[in-house]
């Protein structure tokens, strides 16, 4: 059985050069939505993925308390399918290596991007799709997917990501935006203490229109 107090939260973060402008508002934002996961009940580990025409990542199963502060340097494209298909298969090869007992009760993967798709060679729309459907319906992981300057909805769904969590934002808003994504996180880590199966809290149309 996996351990129902442990969450291993992965981040998939654009660090195109399109990302320039919002740079500080985004590391600003991240350190607010860490904050939110370190006061959270339970126990968190963090894996942190960026990406531009490259998949890089940064730091691997640190716990929460460790992470340090976002530096974001901006630049290249954005090959959005080939980092998601990196990061799930990387991040599943893992954990099936764990022993059950070691495995977290709750995998989170939160996608953030201010662009669209236009340098991805290994995965397609469909590969992932199918990808994060088997995850989530298979192994009962949680994806999240961020958008600006796009209908985060129309793609998060392309991919598989349900249109409850996926969030447009404004270009100006991606603090609040990192903020209101941190809350939803730590509500479903607080109710996964008393039940394993809780669902996430879907975005309010309130909340929606606040980070427009």
């Amino acid at each position: 059985m996996t351990d129902q107090t442990l969450t291993h939260l992965y981040f998939l973060l654009d660090r195109s050069g399109s990302m320039q402008s919002i740079k500080a508002d985004t590391e600003g934002g991240f350190a607010a939505f860490i904050e939110e996961q370190q006061q959270a009940p339970g126990r968190c580990r963090a894996t942190l993925a960026q990406f531009d025409q490259h998949y890089d990542e940064v730091y691997r199963d640190l716990d929460v308390a460790d992470v340090p502060p976002l530096v974001l340097q901006p630049r290249g494209s954005t090959a959005l399918l080939d980092s998601i298909g990196r990061l799930v298969t990387d991040a599943g090869a893992r954990l099936a290596e764990l022993p059950d007992a070691e495995r977290p009760g709750t995998v989170i993967v939160a996608i953030m991007t201010d662009g669209m798709e236009n340098a991805s060679r290994e995965w397609s729309h469909p590969a992932v799709k199918a990808l994060i459907e088997q995850q989530t319906g298979q192994y009962g992981w949680q994806f999240m997917y961020m958008g600006a300057d796009q209908d985060a909805i129309e793609v998060g769904t392309s991919l598989g990501v349900s249109a409850d969590h996926s969030l447009t934002y404004g270009r100006g808003r991606s603090r609040e935006a990192l903020r209101l994504k941190g809350e939803k996180v730590r509500a479903m880590r607080a109710s996964r203490m008393t039940d394993a199966g809780a669902p996430m809290p879907a975005y309010t149309a309130q909340e929606r229109r606040d980070v427009e």
